[in-house]
């Protein structure tokens, strides 16, 4: 904002000025009476040019003042007169430089700076308007050569003044940054560190050298410095920096409890708000992020972000007509935001609509090529998007058009591609094309020999072939005696599963167990030593082993269903076993296998009614698994309907066919077989009652 002069001001400076001038003049043996509008007159040269630089800075002050550029110009004049007449003061270059510098006269400013270093390299004036200059000179650069002179000039003036000033902290702060953008981390971080020995509470210096720190990989010692500085600070600031690297190191509950400090210190700023929410969400403590981000919103009502966040807390809350409403207010103030698009088509599967998430998504895809004519400049962005489709395909079972859309991602960069064709792999299995999966991970490996998700890939999908000890085979040259191996001991254990080799399964996952850091690497492990003593019917072992995954996290969809249709299988503490399948499809409502596992146990309860219901969508939802056919048939016999019955039982038959070798039941098709058997032969003889059918 331009301010008005006041005449006072002006007249003070002006007189002030004056009287130096007249000062000059009188060293130079003139009448101290003398104005100094006639200094120049019969005087020597040196008056002449005091006089001429008070005016220029008479002209300045008014240029800073008003912001008229013909003051600017008069001032580079006076300025210049002056240097003409005393071409050896510093001072005169000074001020022609540092005005040069603030109308943009760029390669004047450097030109009168270096010529004052030229007589006096230790000007520490004009080594500082350089290094202000090579500053902004980033900004203005175009990409590679032209920013690295400017960084190399720069630090090259900053290591100069900090010689000449070892306390000008301002400047060891560039010159850290600069040595960062050079990739020169140590000098950086040496640097910063020469900072906090002198003054250890520095914020700019403790915020670099932490995401210095966490830029090379050493979160431990990102935190530690930050804890250290805020033990005993009440800096809100510092507080919310340690939470910042906290959240990076991915150390949700140190972050949590950091924001939290930066709140109670300092409860009018957003942004505390903010990073208490990410961490609350990171934590899955979904009612307190609610109530940070109601707090955020209460202080920032219009941020568009902030109602999105609500809309995806509501949503993880299932209150999914408070989710659209939000998810309204941000697409209102940001109208075309690809992140809100995004989350509306995840709204729409969550409400199960998933043609409305289809066509949303498909035209986000359209909109961005569109933008881009066509150029992968924003490959990430539709690389997220697409993978979204595919899996809303995959959701609907269409995976050619899933297919299309993963490998749409091969193109968009190495990354893209990498997790493409991974995608692509899992849906050929999905939909049971063996053939097709195991060629597209043969020409992954051959195109990525050292990617090892790909020989998994590979493992897994032999393990369903029924081939066991070739996936094992891949899988053991995977092993390098680190803590990378429980990863490839999980994958081992489900081979091995998959093959019914329980107790190859039961060690693989015991030695993943000893691997894991915390408790909550175990998740998977416990659920696939539950999963493989249930499959020995050890059910009291398997539950044991279901709790432990429930302890760690109780909203782990798969354990609570699988842990649910157990006990509901098994006819026992049937209650118990629709809570746990009711809080599995809380988490994902329209998931077949979670429709049929209630279902069941409804049947077992004899809620017949709710069975059926249940069954059928399960029906709609996989309509290509033998398992619920056979439980729709078991309830239709139940409730008297014999010829459903015969239906669902014979769709049960044919689907096994179809089935993958891993996944034959033997026993249950027998059981089928011999229920409908049965079953026709009650027909033929004409009798039509109900009658129980023997469960699977």
């Amino acid at each position: 904002m331009k301010t008005v002069l006041k005449v006072g001001s002006v007249a003070a400076v002006l007189l002030g000025w004056t009287a130096m001038a007249q000062c000059a003049a009188q060293s130079q043996g003139l009448p101290k009476s003398q104005p100094a509008s006639k200094v120049s007159a019969g005087s020597s040269p040196r008056a002449e040019a005091y006089f001429d630089l008070t005016m220029g800075h008479i002209s300045e002050l008014t240029y800073e003042a008003t912001g008229g550029s013909e003051y600017a110009s008069q001032a580079i004049e006076f300025y210049k007169k002056a240097c003409a007449l005393d071409p050896d003061s510093d001072v005169i270059g000074e001020r022609l430089a540092e005005m040069y510098w603030e109308t943009q006269r760029t390669q004047e400013a450097i030109a009168a700076a270096q010529e004052i270093l030229k007589r006096n390299p230790n000007d520490l004036p004009a080594r500082r308007l350089l290094g202000r200059i090579y500053l902004r000179g980033l900004g203005d650069q175009g990409p590679a050569q032209g920013q690295s002179e400017a960084v190399a000039r720069g630090i090259e003036q900053f290591q100069e003044i900090l010689r000449l000033d070892p306390s000008d902290v301002e400047s060891a702060l560039w010159l850290a940054r600069l040595y960062r953008l050079q990739n020169q981390h140590d000098k950086a971080g040496q640097v910063l560190r020469d900072v906090l020995k002198q003054d250890p509470d520095n914020e700019p210096a403790l915020q670099q050298l932490s995401q210095l720190l966490l830029d090379q990989g050493k979160p431990k010692e990102a935190t530690a410095l930050l804890e250290n500085a805020s033990k005993d600070s009440s800096s809100a600031s510092l507080a919310d920096m340690l939470g910042d690297a906290c959240l990076q190191a991915k150390d949700y509950a140190r972050a949590a409890d950091a924001y939290r400090r930066a709140v109670e210190l300092d409860p009018a700023e957003p942004r505390h708000y903010r990073g208490l929410a990410q961490a609350l969400m990171y934590l899955e403590k979904y009612p307190e992020a609610l109530a940070a981000y109601k707090k955020l919103n209460a202080l920032d009502p219009d941020d568009a972000e902030v109602y999105l966040r609500l809309s995806q807390v509501y949503r993880e809350l299932h209150q999914l007509d408070l989710a659209e409403e939000n998810l309204q207010k941000a697409r209102q103030r940001a109208p075309g935001d690809l992140e809100i698009t995004y989350n509306e088509a995840m709204l729409y599967r969550a409400e199960g609509r998933f043609d409305d998430a289809i066509r949303v998504l498909s035209e986000a895809v359209a909109d961005l090529k569109a933008q881009t004519n066509g150029q992968p400049s924003q490959g990430h962005t539709l690389a997220v998007l697409y993978q979204q489709l595919g899996q809303l395909y995959r959701d609907v079972h269409n995976y050619p058009a899933a297919v299309t859309s993963f490998q749409e991602m091969y193109r968009l960069g190495d990354e893209e591609e990498r997790n493409g064709r991974l995608l692509v792999i899992d849906t050929y299995g999905a939909g049971k094309d063996l053939q097709h999966a195991l060629e597209e991970a043969d020409k992954a490996i051959t195109k990525y020999p050292k990617e090892p998700s790909f020989q998994v890939s590979k493992a897994l999908l032999l393990a369903e072939k029924g081939d066991t000890d070739a996936g094992i085979a891949i899988l053991r040259r995977l092993l390098t005696g680190t803590e990378g191996d429980r990863e490839v001991y999980l994958n081992m254990a489900q081979v091995y599963e998959r093959g019914r080799r329980y107790a190859e399964a039961e060690s693989s996952a015991r030695l993943a167990e000893k691997l894991a850091v915390q408790s909550r690497d175990n998740e998977t492990a416990w659920f696939l030593l539950g999963a493989i003593y249930e499959r020995q019917k050890l059910y009291d072992r398997a539950e044991q082993e279901f709790k432990r995954a429930l302890a760690v996290d109780p909203r782990n969809a798969a354990v609570l269903n699988y842990y649910g249709y157990m006990l509901g299988d098994l006819g026992i503490r049937l209650d118990e076993a629709h809570s746990l399948v009711d809080r599995a499809l809380a988490e994902d409502p329209y998931n077949g296998a979670y429709l049929d596992s209630l279902g069941w146990v409804a049947y077992k309860q004899g809620h017949l009614n709710e069975a059926e219901s249940e069954l059928r969508k399960a029906v709609e939802r996989e309509s290509d698994d033998p398992t619920i056919h056979g439980h729709l048939g078991d309830v239709y016999f139940k409730i008297g309907r014999p010829a459903l019955a015969a239906q669902e039982w014979e769709k049960s038959l044919a689907e096994w066919t179809h089935a993958l070798p891993a996944e034959v039941e033997s026993d249950k098709i027998t059981e089928t077989e011999t229920k409908l058997a049965n079953l026709k032969r009650q027909l033929a003889q004409g009798k039509s009652g109900s009658g129980e059918a023997k469960p699977q």
